[in-house]
């Protein structure tokens, strides 16, 4: 693993999870930001699956790895149980692990 490749990755996808989740919560108080990096980042993994070493680096363990995910993802939803939003969470839940998947295939189909 070329540590130079996943912190130039990382260094990218980090702040750019950041804007565009900051993006989305200026129209609303839902986790629409967090759903959608993680569903970019599936996709974008399923796209880079199989690539040389560099490219799994750079993009998969770098960018993809500091743009998604999973601990966010999880307080969201412990969030809007903790507030009684049982169908918030609920559907927060299946349709991130549901389109993740399906973001992911289709990233698979196309690389």
């Amino acid at each position: 693993m070329n540590i130079l490749l996943v912190i130039l990755g990382a260094a990218v996808g980090a702040p750019l999870r950041f804007a565009v989740d900051q993006y989305i919560r200026k129209f609303t108080t839902k986790p629409y930001g967090i759903f959608t990096v993680n569903i970019l980042g599936s996709f974008f993994l399923g796209l880079t699956y199989g690539k040389s070493e560099q490219v799994d680096d750079l993009f998969a363990i770098g960018f993809a790895g500091a743009f998604t995910t999973w601990s966010t993802f999880m307080l969201d939803i412990y969030l809007a149980y903790e507030l009684k939003r049982y169908k918030e969470a609920a559907a927060n839940l299946v349709m991130s692990l549901g389109f993740g998947l399906l973001a992911a295939w289709i990233g698979l189909q196309l690389a």
